[in-house]
């Protein structure tokens, strides 16, 4: 469906979406926190050893199971927000009017970003989805009766893992602040419109 026609009809906000706030980027930061978190706790939970001195002294009543608990329950949850923050972002961007001849930091186009971000969303949601099964099959039949519940490659993947939403935040990053995508002022301002007037 054509952008400029929906908004000339009235169904798209100065945004460009049927809707005041762009969802994409909400889900976005649900899908973060609940990753970091995940790997961060399973982190701690593998160094407990090691830890267990420092929560004795702060009076943090700890277990190393629980923080495993914790690291399990963000990760899948992880798997399942992100498939609705990769779909939010591929309704969104198949409504984008980016701004013309522009390059972001990187050198690319608003279509290449756009296209390298939506591959990038959907390898980023395939390996959390890959990650989830591996640690539960850690948690629930390799490692079910050993004290730390996962592997040190599981937690090199997670690591790995952070380095690619880096990269693919920043390609996020430069279709809002530089492609101008679902960015309320920036549309508004492209119009002509003051976006002192919302």
């Amino acid at each position: 469906m054509n952008p400029d026609l929906l908004r000339q009809w009235g169904s798209l906000g100065a945004n460009g979406l049927p809707y005041p706030i762009p969802i994409h980027p909400n889900l976005v930061h649900l899908t973060l926190g609940l990753f970091i978190v995940a790997i961060a706790f399973d982190i701690v939970a593998t160094l407990f050893p090691i830890e267990k001195a420092v929560f004795k002294f702060l009076a943090i009543p700890a277990t190393r199971s629980a923080l495993f608990d914790v690291g399990w329950y963000n990760l899948l949850a992880a798997a399942v927000i992100t498939f609705f923050t990769v779909a939010a972002g591929f309704f969104e961007i198949s409504l984008a009017v980016p701004l013309a001849d522009v390059k972001s930091a990187w050198g690319f186009h608003a279509l290449e970003t756009m296209i390298v971000h939506g591959v990038g969303g959907v390898i980023i949601l395939t390996l959390i989805v890959g990650m989830t099964v591996w640690r539960g099959f850690q948690r629930y039949r390799w490692r079910k009766d050993m004290a730390r519940q996962v592997q040190w490659s599981y937690l090199a993947a997670g690591l790995f893992v952070f380095a690619l939403m880096f990269v693919q935040g920043t390609l996020g990053a430069h279709l809002g602040a530089e492609f101008g995508i679902h960015i309320t002022a920036d549309q508004l301002l492209h119009l002509g419109e003051s976006p002192n007037q919302l």
